[in-house]
C-alpha cells in the first residue's frame, strides 16, 4: 500500500536546505526507495516548509530511513531548522491518480503481442468481473485470464482509451478497440477483416491500486455485423 511522509519544518536557511537534499539524493542513488517527493512553501510564511515524500509502502520507507545517509542528512537538516521538524506518516486510502494508471495499464497489458504477461499487477486475486455476455460472472484471476484468452485467440487487437473519469474508488475508462479477426471466434474462422468496437469500462479499485471488480459494456452485435455472422 502507498505511504507517504510529511516533513513539516521551520528554517531561514532554505537555500542551504536544499543543496543538502540534493547532495542526499546524490549520495543515495540507487537505493533510495522514495518514488516522488515535492517540497511545497507557506504562502503566509516564507520560512514554513513542507516536503511530501511517497514510498511504494511502509516496508520501503523504513528502508529508506534506515541508511546511514538518511541519518546523516537528517542530523544535518534538524541543524538548519529554526525548531524541531515534525513528521506525520499517512497510509494512502485513496488516490484516484494510482487507479487511472492501473486501469490504462492493464488495458495496454492485455494487448500486448506473444504470451499474455502476468496480471496480479493490476487485478486482484478475487477480481469479480461483469460482463452481460458471459452468465455466470467470472471470478477469480484465472476465470479472467481464460476469458482474455478467448478474445487474443480470435483477434490481434489493441485498445485506445478515449476518456478516462475517476471519482473515489471507481474508474470509467471508455474505450475504442480496434482488431483483426485472426483467429476463430465463436466458432467464426478467421477471415482477416479489420473490426471495431466501442465501450465502457467501470473499474473498482482497492486501496493499493489494484482492481477488484469490472462492469463491461460493448457493442457486441456490432462486431457480429462486421464479422458477417448475423442472420436475417
Amino acid at each position: 500500500m502507498t505511504f507517504v511522509q510529511l516533513i513539516d519544518c521551520k528554517t531561514s536557511r532554505f537555500d542551504e536546505m536544499n543543496r543538502l537534499m540534493d547532495t542526499w539524493v546524490e549520495q543515495t542513488k540507487g537505493k533510495r526507495t522514495a518514488s516522488h517527493s515535492i517540497i511545497g512553501k507557506d504562502r503566509s510564511d516564507d520560512s514554513h516548509f513542507i516536503e511530501i515524500v511517497e514510498f511504494p509502502s511502509y516496508e520501503d520507507a523504513m528502508r529508506n530511513s534506515n541508511l546511514p545517509e538518511t541519518d546523516r542528512v537528517f542530523r544535518e537538516m534538524v541543524a538548519l531548522c529554526d525548531e524541531m521538524p515534525t513528521f506525520t506518516d499517512l497510509e494512502i486510502v485513496r488516490d484516484e491518480q494510482l487507479y487511472k494508471d492501473t486501469c490504462r495499464g492493464f488495458f495496454e497489458t492485455i494487448a500486448v503481442k506473444g504470451d499474455l504477461p502476468p496480471l496480479d499487477g493490476f487485478l486482484a486475486e478475487n477480481y469479480h468481473d461483469h460482463d452481460p455476455a458471459n452468465d455466470p460472472d467470472n471470478i477469480g484471476m484465472d476465470a479472467m485470464r481464460r476469458e482474455i484468452e478467448m478474445w487474443r485467440g480470435g483477434f490481434d487487437f489493441e485498445f485506445t482509451i478515449d476518456d478516462q473519469l475517476a471519482e473515489g474508488d471507481r474508474v470509467c475508462n471508455r474505450w475504442t478497440w480496434n482488431a483483426t479477426h485472426s483467429g476463430e471466434f465463436m466458432g467464426i474462422p478467421a477471415s482477416n477483416k479489420q473490426v471495431t468496437m466501442t465501450g465502457t469500462t467501470i473499474h473498482r479499485c482497492r486501496e493499493d491500486g489494484k482492481i477488484v471488480e469490472g462492469w463491461w459494456q460493448y457493442d457486441r452485435l456490432g462486431l457480429m455485423g462486421q464479422l458477417e455472422a448475423l442472420e436475417m
